[in-house]
């Protein structure tokens, strides 16, 4: 099978998108030749804009009509469409716009509208870690021969990013050592540690590296982190609240200049992990093997309690897998990855790797 123009529909979700980059890339490996363009929300274009294998973005906007959007990619030539997003709707516009070869799970009642509707795997068969989901439907496809080991996810051009993000933090007037924070988790109520929980730990890192505190969100988390953002300046440290401030690319630049990064399991976590900054993820209700981060500077912290794993949006008891993990934990955490002296345990589980 060769192709010339190849077009993917990316996901929806900012980390199932930096998940599903491994398989954006075996495509780039195996077609080294064609046009691969993305098509994709705005919410997670910039995300593909800084990505080398990405040759086009095309933004699908929300409202936007599902016949004009098929027209004008009807036009584009395109030989595949490979979708990562699982919806019935990706696979519509890839059918409506006439695209011969549509390759996506079969899932959602779409197997008809496409060429390749494949059988998702099931548990135990793939590793367990959502990046093998993607990698999966490649080879499933007879795009790829195997599985790659995709041992870490990576941004591209994380040193520039680095760089430009320490430009944006010296305008916006900090200097030094920046702890990032990303508090909430858009999708679940659930996932999210206690303000008062982040707003610790950031006062103790901020007084052990001597420097400032950033914190990240969407705009409807903007209320959270002001919260947290008032706790640490009432402690006398400097303090950004960003929140619906920043557009996907200037957080991209921010993130990998943090000196270190405490989050939840979000795609704000996968963002600062993959973009190189020490990263300390909060993990209560969902899966770390499935969901947590990969990458060599990054620790996971949880307590293992009866009740966890249980994917719920919200806690319909006391939130005991987030409400027992001690803010010492989280800041011991974060200083054995900036290899300085660790902070006095706190009880409960162990530190996962």
């Amino acid at each position: 099978m060769e192709l010339t123009r190849i077009l993917v529909r990316a996901t929806n979700w900012l980390g199932d998108a930096v998940v599903s980059l491994p398989a954006l890339r075996a495509m780039r490996e195996r077609f080294p030749q064609a046009h691969l363009a993305v098509l994709a929300r705005p919410a997670v274009a910039d995300l593909y804009r800084r990505e080398p294998c990405c040759d086009r973005v095309i933004l699908g906007r929300k409202g936007q009509s599902r016949r004009r959007l098929a027209q004008e990619l009807r036009g584009e030539g395109f030989e595949c469409a490979v979708l990562f997003a699982n919806s019935l709707d990706a696979a519509l516009v890839a059918w409506l716009a006439r695209i011969p070869r549509r390759i996506g799970y079969r899932r959602d009642g779409r197997g008809w509208l496409l060429t390749d509707a494949i059988g998702r795997p099931r548990r135990g068969e793939i590793p367990p870690h959502e990046r093998f989901y993607y990698l999966e439907l490649l080879r499933r496809a007879g795009v790829l021969d195997g599985l790659p080991a995709a041992d870490t996810l990576e941004l591209s051009n994380t040193a520039a990013a680095r760089q430009s993000g320490e430009a944006l933090f010296r305008r916006m007037g900090f200097e030094g050592p920046v702890i990032g924070l990303s508090p909430g988790a858009q999708n679940s109520r659930a996932k999210q540690w206690m303000p008062e929980g982040f707003a610790g730990a950031a006062v103790r890192l901020a007084r052990e590296l001597g420097g400032g505190v950033a914190l990240f969100g969407a705009e409807a988390e903007r209320p959270l982190a002001e919260a947290i953002a008032e706790a640490i300046r009432q402690a006398g440290h400097p303090v950004l609240n960003l929140a619906g401030e920043t557009s996907l690319g200037q957080f991209i630049e921010l993130a990998a200049a943090c000196s270190v990064f405490l989050t939840n399991d979000s795609g704000a976590m996968h963002v600062a992990a993959a973009a190189g900054a020490p990263t300390v993820a909060v993990f209560g209700p969902t899966i770390v093997e499935a969901t947590g981060p990969v990458s060599p500077r990054a620790r996971v912290v949880r307590e293992p309690v009866e009740c966890s794993p249980c994917m719920l949006r919200d806690c319909p008891i006391d939130h005991r897998c987030l409400r027992r993990i001690p803010v010492e934990r989280v800041a011991q955490a974060a200083l054995e990855l900036l290899n300085l002296p660790a902070a006095p345990a706190g009880g409960g589980g162990p530190l996962l790797p």
